[in-house]
């Protein structure tokens, strides 16, 4: 169970930002197979898929001239190509690769092989649909839909009709519009964010001299704490806030200086969109779709979600747009179940907006021609330097947020930006990479589609632009030297830092890091564990994925690790004290259970001569069993909450639920009379005259009771498990 309960837990703090570190490479390759004979694909997806592995050509096509792909027929497939890069029949490069990066790639390929890894990933991952739009040299080379938008009443997937969550995507918009404010001057990139505030949100000192900037805005480097449960997405309409009010009831904790570390911050995105539309005078909304989606023409693209109209919310979404939108889903007891909308509005710089493939195709094209498309300026060349220009300096693979825009190590060698994006149903990628003048989007619309959209783009570049790789990758001997200096547990910065969700942060906000017999650097974090290889000497630091193209930077400090951060860069992941790690607190409560439940047992198997007792010791029996019936209390209905975490909905929603809230409140009262069981100690052992205190074995139980729960509650309260008014 505990590793489940971490996994959901992380989905729910991943929720409008980049996916977790086990979901993290971009480019890890993959050939999509068949399944066994046998094997069935799953209701209502798509057939069976064919997998991609070879297509015989007899020369290099030259560079597509049509704006959409054009109809295929099936590929025809060589058993005997299976490995990844052999292709049979086809010319490669001197470089071994199939293309040269200045080829495109042939559009029926290009179908064929999606086709494959998609309805693979369907299959296997249980999609219920997915929409995909690939662009290149200024034109559409693919856009298709796969699946069901809708199950009841069936409605396919439209790439051009039918709109997806795009999650964090979202925030891209948001920077564009900032940097337009600082092109045009009406917002200085290094002021202080409080000069384009209203005074009522404005970010408070808490502590800190130095000012947050725009710019820490764009590096996710404010230094805030990051809360999500119970606000970040709600279900229920009625709870739905205007954004300026959203930030100011919901202002998080600052933990670190600004500039200090990236920690991924969607409450930082809000304050940026609050900002433009402060500056500029407009509702946030309608900035974005008066200077960007409508000179872009991205008619199918909003910040506007479909709801009554409400008095200081934004106006609904188009009545045509809401129709096409997809449903959102999750794949449980065999079944699709269906999940209610997820309103975002509250937070809509973000992470609101919805959009077709063919409109994302029209937005990658911006984004490769510096912010240009039919002949527009959508923005200009100082915000296009910028989104293509790291804030951060950081290790080659590592993420320096080109102010605001991801950076993406592709296979190859080869580099790209762009976002990734999930809420709680829909995970989204979208990567461009000019060196090959290519883009690639892609969303599922079922909690189980992180894999397929992170992958997707690097298996693109992987397949067409980099020679065959012998992989895994070989490990290090002198890695496995040198285990004790990179292996143990490390706990990462983006995470709420106090109450209840604190707790929550440090139970599922860890990795812990380990060196295999063979030399690799194996990294487990919600639940997956990825292996990593040294490259370079190891003072330096960076490993490899042992089967892709992403990376890992440790900090190292007298020839020892002590932080490492992930491609992705959207925190760092620190080493931690025992007392911070999930097995410890585990282990202290499965003692005190046990615990608890003896004192309980005792009171139905003592002999006559064991209730012999003086006052102070029936005193401190009473309060012993009184803190183990709130201790098993309390130990329960935590059980009963985390049974129901397994759909993260229930935990984002109801956050924090009543079991949750009662369970804390019974901590807290047993923690108190742990003080008072401490303070008896003397007293129990000097006891009275022999015949009228108790056995020696019972004050020595009583002595291991009272100081186990003792410090059972230091490290609640530590966690911040002992404050049920702080959910």
């Amino acid at each position: 169970m505990r590793l489940k309960f971490k996994a959901v837990f992380a989905a729910a703090l991943a929720c409008l930002a980049v996916p977790a570190l086990a979901q993290e490479d971009a480019a890890a390759p993959s050939v999509a197979a068949p399944p066994p004979a046998a094997a069935q694909p799953p209701a209502a997806t798509p057939r069976a898929p064919i997998p991609y592995t070879s297509l015989n050509r007899p020369a290099p096509r030259p560079t597509p001239r049509a704006a959409t792909p054009a109809a295929t027929a099936t590929p025809s497939v060589s058993p005997a190509a299976t490995s990844l890069g052999t292709v049979q029949g086809l010319p490669v490069t001197t470089s071994g690769a199939r293309l040269a990066a200045g080829e495109a790639i042939p559009q029926a390929e290009l179908e064929a092989f999606v086709d494959g890894v998609v309805r693979d990933a369907m299959a296997r991952d249980h999609i219920a649909g997915v929409t995909v739009s690939v662009v290149q040299n200024g034109q559409v080379v693919l856009k298709k839909g796969y699946g069901f938008a809708s199950l009841s009443p069936a409605r396919k997937v439209d790439p051009d009709k039918t709109l997806f969550r795009v999650g964090s995507i979202s925030k891209t918009f948001t920077w564009i519009a900032l940097m337009k404010e600082i092109e045009a001057g009406r917002i200085r990139q290094d002021a202080p964010i409080n000069l384009y505030l209203p005074e009522r949100i404005q970010v408070r000192d808490q502590g800190y001299r130095a000012p947050v900037r725009v710019i820490n805005l764009m590096d996710h480097s404010p230094g805030f704490e990051d809360r999500a449960l119970g606000h970040l997405f709600e279900r229920n309409f009625n709870r739905v806030r205007p954004l300026a009010e959203y930030l100011r009831q919901e202002r998080p904790r600052r933990v670190r200086a600004p500039g200090e570390a990236s920690a991924y911050s969607n409450y930082g995105a809000a304050l940026a969109g609050e900002a433009v539309s402060y500056v500029s005078g407009k509702p946030f909304e309608q900035l974005i779709e008066d200077s960007i989606f409508r000179p872009a023409g991205m008619t199918s693209t909003s910040f506007r979600e479909p709801h009554p109209v409400k008095a200081g919310l934004p106006a609904p979404l188009a009545a045509n747009l809401a129709a096409n939108l997809s449903d959102a889903y999750r794949w449980a007891d065999g079944a699709f179940a269906r999940r209610p909308f997820e309103y975002v509005a509250q937070i809509a710089p973000a992470g609101s907006a919805s959009s077709t493939a063919g409109d994302m195709a029209r937005y990658m094209q911006l984004l490769l021609n510096d912010g240009v498309i039919d002949g527009k300026a959508i923005y200009g060349p100082r915000a296009a330097q910028a989104f293509r220009t790291p804030i951060r300096k950081t290790p080659a693979g590592i993420n320096g947020w080109r102010h605001g825009f991801i950076a993406y190590a592709l296979p190859g060698g080869r580099t790209g930006f762009g976002h990734a994006g999930a809420t709680l149903s829909f995970l989204s990628n979208m990567v461009v990479s000019p060196d090959l003048n290519l883009g690639v989007f892609v969303s599922t619309n079922t909690e189980t589609g992180g894999d397929l959209a992170m992958s997707l783009p690097g298996q693109i570049v992987q397949q067409f632009y980099v020679p065959p790789e012998p992989f895994p990758r070989a490990g290090s001997r002198e890695l496995s030297a040198r285990a004790g200096d990179f292996a143990g547990y490390y706990l990462g910065n983006r995470r709420a830092y106090s109450g209840l969700e604190g707790m929550i942060g440090l139970a599922i906000g860890g990795a812990q890091v380990s060196v295999t017999p063979d030399g690799l650097l194996a990294i487990t974090a919600d639940g997956k564990t990825r292996t990593f290889t040294p490259q370079g000497d190891l003072s330096g630091g960076l490993f490899v994925a042992t089967t892709g193209s992403s990376h890992v930077a440790f900090r190292m400090e007298d020839g020892r690790a002590r932080a490492f951060q992930t491609g992705m860069g959207e925190q760092t992941f620190e080493r931690a004290g025992f007392w911070k790690r999930p097995g410890v607190i585990l282990t202290l409560a499965a003692l005190t259970a046990l615990a608890a439940a003896a004192t309980i047992g005792g009171l139905f198997l003592r002999n006559r001569r064991e209730f012999r007792q003086t006052s102070i010791q029936r005193q401190a029996s009473l309060l012993q069993t009184t803190q183990a019936v709130l201790w098993l209390t309390a130990i329960a209905l935590f059980v009963v909450w985390a049974s129901g975490t397994s759909d993260v909905a229930n935990v984002m929603y109801g956050w924090p639920a009543p079991p949750l809230l009662v369970a804390s409140a019974c901590v807290l009262v047993a923690a108190a009379l742990s003080a008072g069981g401490l303070v008896m100690l003397p007293a129990i052992w000097r006891g009275g005259r022999r015949v009228d205190s108790w056995t020696a074995l019972r004050k020595t139980a009583y002595s291991f009771t009272a100081l186990l729960y003792g410090v059972f509650s230091i490290v609640l309260g530590v966690w911040g498990a002992l404050t049920p008014w702080s959910g």
